[in-house]
């Protein structure tokens, strides 16, 4: 009976851990099905030399910024625009902004809050109203290559790709303003150029490292005490970063010509591939999904990308 009692336990314990086994295997697979993948891949041409996408989502529309005529990112010649896109890729008006007589040369990145959009343009930044399309231009004296703003908290951050320094701007909706907004350097002393930036959700500040040389960088956080830290590191050349809700990072890598994903747990991940000159992107949210928006700079055309799980 003792030997009985014996076999009986050592048969419960192969049982319990085969079940366990079974119960991880289904654990892990349910994991890897929640993962985004891409589920769609289209390609919009006929763009000229797009840098950067919004969403507006009152709307429901894209906003894209054209440099309109040459590949020369610094050159002062009035043609730039940002035209109006559905989330579909049709091109619903080539000029939406700015109206004359104002004039864009190179507009680069685009934030959108409300029915302000924000867009920078190589020494200054912008302001226009959605629905009345009026702007206004506030020059950045110290700035060489103004890329990406974002708005956290009423505070308008500006990164500048040449000088390699950040740009507080404070109020950031200034357009009704008849005081200038005070202009200030955000941040510590930064090794790279900063390129895309994005609001953490805990309010600090994501940045985006670019070289264009031999060093690759990552996603580096600068918090409100200005305290610096890295995310992810040794990624490539980014341009764009997003990060999701929970708390993933998608990427455009200029070195490798990708649009990546990011998370603590498979690191980093490669979605979408072949682009010449991924830019900074858009995330439209979507059921069960997104739809990730990817100006391609150096072809001429968007990349409509859906992620699913």
């Amino acid at each position: 009976m003792k030997w009985n009692i014996h076999r009986f336990a050592f048969c419960a314990v192969v049982v319990a851990m085969l079940c366990i086994a079974g119960l991880m295997t289904v654990m892990e697979a349910a994991g890897a099905e929640s993962e985004l993948r891409v589920v769609s891949d289209h390609t919009i041409p006929g763009f000229v030399y797009p840098e950067s996408a919004a969403y507006e989502p009152k709307e429901g529309v894209l906003y894209v910024s054209e440099f309109g005529s040459v590949l020369k990112p610094k050159l002062k010649d009035g043609s730039g625009r940002i035209c109006k896109v559905s989330v579909s890729g049709h091109i619903l008006e080539r000029q939406f902004l700015p109206l004359s007589p104002s004039r864009l040369n190179k507009p680069k990145g685009i934030w959108i809050q409300g029915s302000r959009l924000w867009v920078t343009d190589i020494d200054m930044v912008w302001i226009f109203d959605i629905e009345t399309r009026t702007g206004k231009a506030l020059p950045l004296p110290m700035a060489q290559f103004a890329n990406d703003p974002v708005v956290i908290n009423n505070v308008l951050y500006i990164s500048d790709s040449e000088t390699k320094k950040i740009y507080r701007i404070e109020p950031a909706d200034y357009l009704t303003e008849t005081k200038e907004p005070a202009v200030t350097v955000y941040g510590t002393e930064l090794s790279f150029s900063p390129n895309g930036l994005y609001p953490a959700r805990d309010g600090s500040l994501l940045v985006a490292g670019f070289s264009g040389g031999e060093q690759d960088f990552g996603v580096y956080i600068i918090e409100e005490q200005e305290s610096f830290g890295t995310i992810v590191k040794n990624v490539g050349w980014l341009d764009g970063v997003a990060q999701l809700d929970d708390e993933s990072l998608l990427m455009t890598d200029w070195k490798s010509g990708t649009l990546l994903m990011w998370n603590r747990t498979m690191g980093v991940k490669k979605l979408a591939e072949g682009f010449k000159g991924p830019a900074d992107f858009c995330v439209v949210p979507q059921d069960n999904g997104m739809l990730v928006v990817v100006p391609d700079l150096v072809k001429g055309e968007i990349r409509l990308i859906r992620l699913m799980r």
